[in-house]
């Protein structure tokens, strides 16, 4: 009787192992940035300014040696609107010939930063439209029609820009000049100066392909960097030596990448590239309507053999358009898996509404193959990468 009570005892140890094993993903943190609270960007096509002022707010704690819960809560939508501002104004010099639509890049918001300022949240919400969430269908509808119909005019009269702020101003609200902030009163100038005090020239912005050359600049070909924002081009390998040097510094990452692939699972709240066949990595439009639907057929379980990605495997998905400019998010911290896999741990703006409360586990090779671009504080790059750049 006893050698079969130590046989069952032996039987459930094996069981509950084997269920450890089977049981999904088992994350252990190594480093963690601090960062604000994951909001929610909902209908609104805003994600390079939300993760772009999560950036801020973590760069501020870092630069000012703030407490993250003493950093203000900067308002998106004033980065929103001043962006929509000007890209109305370049869409109708170009003729139309330029990308309109939600979209943005990170240059977006360091070029606002450095034109106009910031503003707290408090002081410009943008919901002026009846809603409690962000929802800009109807709102870049509007817009879009409006310069639509001017971009073919041959004598604009000086009133068109102050019609399409009249649309801005009844969607976002009107910007207020001044406002009080903790007692005191500032422009959204002497807040971004004064109060956040970062500069747009502390920051360098990273990507890697190979029909540029290395170690030079060029402008990132995407519909979205309408504003023509350039890069330094680096190699693969050289952007996980920035991103894991920027970490272990203290620093955090801005970071877009494609997230159209059906292994970016947010529900499973894990992105990997399974050691499939390409064919079979490709994203199918029925596999991007299941994981819009939280339905993926790669439903990411456990820990699994991924693909050794090349700069040519980065090269080709990104001349073929398997790799598109999808999504801003900021990365704030680094965990291993069970298996001792590294994974980049990841803030998204999609409230927390996934199974890590809305951040997300990006492996390394996930990095590596569907990266389209990132930005760091310029002290976080590696010495002999910055020599390269020929940046002091």
């Amino acid at each position: 009787m006893k050698k079969l009570n130590v046989f069952v005892v032996l039987l459930l140890l094996l069981t509950s192992l084997s269920a450890q094993e089977d049981s999904g993903y088992v994350f252990k943190k190594i480093i963690e940035i601090p960062t604000t609270s994951v909001k929610d960007q909902y209908a609104s096509g805003t994600c390079w300014a939300f993760s772009g002022v999560s950036f801020l707010e973590s760069e501020m704690a870092k630069k000012n040696k703030e407490k993250i819960k003493n950093v203000p809560d900067i308002s998106e939508m004033f980065i929103v609107r001043k962006t929509y501002e000007d890209k109305a104004i370049q869409y109708i010099r170009m003729h139309g010939n330029l990308n309109f639509g939600a979209g943005g890049s990170f240059a977006d918001v360091f070029n606002v930063m450095d034109k106009y300022g910031l503003m707290p949240e408090e002081a410009y919400t943008g919901l002026n439209y009846g809603t409690k969430k962000h929802n800009h269908h109807e709102l870049d509808k509007v817009l879009k029609a409006y310069v639509e119909s001017l971009k073919d005019e041959n004598h604009l009269t000086t009133a068109w820009f102050a019609g399409y702020c009249g649309i801005l101003d009844a969607y976002l609200g009107k910007v207020p000049e001044k406002f009080t902030y903790n007692g005191k009163e500032y422009t959204p100038r002497s807040f971004a100066d004064d109060y956040i005090k970062l500069k747009a020239d502390e920051y360098l912005s990273f990507t890697s392909y190979t029909h540029h050359p290395f170690y030079k600049q060029f402008v990132l070909e995407v519909p979205d960097n309408w504003c023509w924002g350039q890069y330094y081009n680096i190699p693969m390998d050289d952007m996980v030596k920035i991103v894991d040097n920027a970490l272990e510094n203290g620093y955090s990452v801005l970071w877009a990448a494609d997230v159209s692939e059906a292994y970016f699972s947010y529900t499973d709240g894990v992105a990997v590239v399974p050691d499939l066949p390409m064919k079979q990595l490709v994203v199918t439009e029925r596999a991007r309507w299941e994981r819009k639907n939280n339905k993926s057929k790669y439903h990411l379980d456990k820990p699994g053999k991924e693909k050794q990605i090349t700069q040519e495997m980065r090269q080709q998905a990104f001349d073929n358009f398997e790799t598109t400019d999808d999504h801003g998010m900021h990365i704030v911290g680094l965990a291993k898996d069970q298996n001792g896999t590294e994974y980049y741990i990841v803030k998204n703006s999609w409230a927390e509404s996934n199974k890590y409360k809305g951040y997300i586990y990006v492996s390394k090779a996930f990095f590596k193959y569907k990266t389209m671009d990132f930005t760091v504080n310029k002290n976080a790059v590696p010495d002999e990468i910055l020599k390269k750049l020929e940046i002091q």
